[in-house]
């Protein structure tokens, strides 16, 4: 028993080590104003549509639709943005991890993307919900 929660909490902190990486990579793109901007509009443009292509599809929509909304909050500083900003970028971007073009299993880069995008905000994000 002592062995399984050993291995349980190496999981965990691998696990979290993961997210802070894949957090990191996400908003490194968008540090500077300028690459965030470049994504801002990239995602004014192109967002609605790919909910609108795959959203039925996807049990993840909501929390899109969240993400998006904590994106146009004008309170929040564009700096804090950014890692929604590659979040929503990635999700749209149709060449990624795994193709988008595969059946349902296209998705799961994209499911993992958000959900430790999510996580990340944790509570931030409550209130971005409809």
């Amino acid at each position: 028993m002592e062995d399984y929660k050993q291995n349980a909490d190496i999981t965990e902190i691998e696990e979290h080590d993961y997210m802070e990486d894949a957090i990191t990579d996400l908003s490194s793109d968008y540090q500077s104003h300028d690459k965030y901007n470049e994504g801002k509009d990239y995602i004014e443009e192109n967002l609605w549509e790919k909910v609108e292509k795959v959203g039925k599809k996807l049990s993840f929509t909501k929390d899109i639709k969240a993400l998006y909304n904590y994106f146009l909050d004008s309170s929040i500083p564009w700096y804090r943005k950014s890692i929604v900003v590659g979040a929503l970028v990635y999700f749209i971007f149709p060449i990624d991890s795994i193709p988008d073009i595969a059946p349902l299993i296209g998705y799961l880069d994209d499911l993992g993307v958000i959900t430790a995008v999510i996580k990340y905000l944790g509570s931030e994000l409550t209130q971005y919900y409809d």
